[in-house]
């Protein structure tokens, strides 16, 4: 059987690496748990190089920067780190402790689960042309993962959600030009700050359009816009489309959890209907829920305190503030 963990942590997102670090304080024996090869979640795999804004006492800071000041601060007291597992199946012991098992057959052993899995795993929902996935690699992009391959080109963005809006704010200042083609007649999904910002940027904007063809030899050279009867053909060195994801939770929605706005519902210490197993950040749902990376900054430690008292009901509440924590002094000696 493989060693027992007091918590493990399926998602190394922002929210699973900030609660690992907070874990590592209350002196719990932790482990995280990734499906991707690497940490960081949505964000590494899509947003390396977006601005991020809403993260309390940071003006500015870019996805990756923000990824890897997480991933060194969770390192702090050591947790083990897996990634390139996908857990699949969920075991409850006679002892109460939980055998979580990965779709290649592992088994991690562990008295206490926290559910860090944002939506679950992710795909991008791509665009519906033929023919469209000849261009893929060649012109056709679904993230921004460096913004320096756009330098000097063309570049139009298919979708008029907060990734897209932000996207064309980030390159236009690199770019020769920059296009957003949406089929909405206004930016419904962005927020406020969002469209007011791509104001101050030169992009053109054309509404209530859709990309209906794509045209090139061996790389993509235009796209065709329709707005009502009227189709117009753009130059296009790049198109990036912004179109959301599919989600799901794969296993993880046959454990008997309660699902609800697609997330696990918790009671007030992060914990679901299944006694030991948590949910913070995306992956939780309750009233009032803050979709935003600074909430599972919260919810981590909620859950953490949750569990420290179920298994040792004498320690305290919560961890002291970490410049007076004894296990941070020990980190710094």
């Amino acid at each position: 059987m493989s060693d027992l963990y007091d918590v493990t942590i399926i998602g190394g997102g922002p929210a699973g690496l900030y609660t690992a670090f907070y874990s590592g304080m209350r002196a719990l024996k932790t482990k995280i748990i990734e499906a991707k090869n690497e940490l960081g979640g949505v964000i590494t795999h899509f947003y390396p190089e977006k601005t991020i804004y809403d993260v309390g006492g940071v003006v500015t800071i870019t996805g990756e920067a923000l990824v890897e000041q997480l991933t060194r601060q969770a390192e702090t007291f050591q947790p083990k780190i897996v990634t390139n597992q996908v857990i699949d199946r969920l075991e409850k012991r006679e002892d109460g402790t939980f055998n979580l098992i990965s779709t290649n057959g592992d088994v991690h052993h562990t008295r206490k689960i926290i559910l860090a899995v944002g939506c679950g795993t992710f795909d991008v929902n791509k665009l519906q042309l033929e023919g469209a996935e000849r261009f893929e690699g060649s012109g056709l992009f679904y993230a921004v993962r460096h913004l320096k391959q756009f330098s000097g080109k063309d570049v139009v963005i298919s979708g008029g959600g907060d990734g897209a809006l932000d996207w064309a704010a980030e390159l236009a200042p690199i770019c020769r030009k920059v296009t957003i083609v949406y089929r909405g007649e206004q930016f419904t999904r962005a927020l406020e700050h969002q469209v007011e910002r791509l104001k101050s940027h030169s992009v053109d904007v054309l509404l209530d359009s859709e990309i209906v063809a794509l045209s090139g030899s061996e790389k993509l050279e235009s796209v065709t816009v329709r707005a009502a009867d009227k189709a117009e053909k753009i130059r296009a060195d790049a198109l990036i489309v912004n179109h959301g994801f599919q989600y799901g939770l794969g296993g993880i929605e046959r454990w008997g959890l309660s699902l609800e706005n697609n997330g696990i519902v918790v009671d007030s210490r992060m914990e679901s209907l299944i006694k030991g197993i948590f949910a913070i950040g995306n992956a939780a749902s309750y009233a009032q829920k803050v979709y935003l990376i600074a909430a599972g900054f919260v919810e981590g430690p909620i859950a953490v305190n949750s569990i420290k008292q179920d298994l040792d009901p004498e320690a305290p509440s919560q961890a002291m503030v970490s410049t007076h924590h004894e296990r941070w002094r020990e980190q710094l000696d």
